[in-house]
C-alpha cells in the first residue's frame, strides 16, 4: 500500500507559475512509478507526466509538454510537478499517482496502482 498526499494547489492568473509537489509513504518508494494525472470538471481524466523510478525517463502529455516538468527526490519520497506558463485550460484537480508496473509508458496510457485525493489548480484570465 501506498499513500500519496498532494499540495501546493491554488488560484493563479495565467502565465502565472505553480508547483505541486506530492508527499509518498508506505512501502518502497523507490519501487513506484510516479506521475501526475489531472481530471477538470465534465472531462475525462488526463495524463499529465511521469517520471520512471530513478527519474531518468519522463513523458508528458501534448498539453502541457514544454511548460511542465515533473522531478522527483528519492531521498524525500516526493514528487513535484512544475508548473510554467499556466493557461485557465489548465484548471483541473490535479492527483498524483504510482505503478508498481515494469515501464512509465503504462502511465502514459493510463494505468496506476494508487492515487492521492488531489489538490486543485484553478488559472483565471
Amino acid at each position: 500500500q501506498v499513500q500519496l498526499v498532494e499540495s501546493g494547489g491554488g488560484l493563479v492568473q495565467a502565465g502565472d507559475s505553480l508547483r505541486l509537489s506530492c508527499a509518498t509513504s508506505g512501502r518502497t518508494y523507490n519501487s513506484y512509478i510516479l506521475g501526475w494525472f489531472r481530471q477538470a470538471p465534465g472531462k475525462e481524466r488526463e495524463f499529465v507526466a511521469v517520471i520512471s523510478r530513478i527519474g531518468s525517463i519522463t513523458y508528458y502529455g501534448d498539453s502541457v509538454k514544454g511548460r511542465f516538468t515533473i522531478s522527483r527526490d528519492n531521498a524525500k519520497n516526493t514528487v513535484a510537478l512544475q508548473m510554467n506558463s499556466l493557461k485557465p485550460e489548465d484548471t483541473a484537480l490535479y492527483y498524483c499517482a504510482a505503478y508498481g508496473g515494469p515501464t512509465p509508458q503504462a502511465m502514459f496510457r493510463g494505468m496506476y496502482d494508487y492515487r492521492g485525493q488531489g489538490t486543485q489548480v484553478t488559472v483565471s484570465l
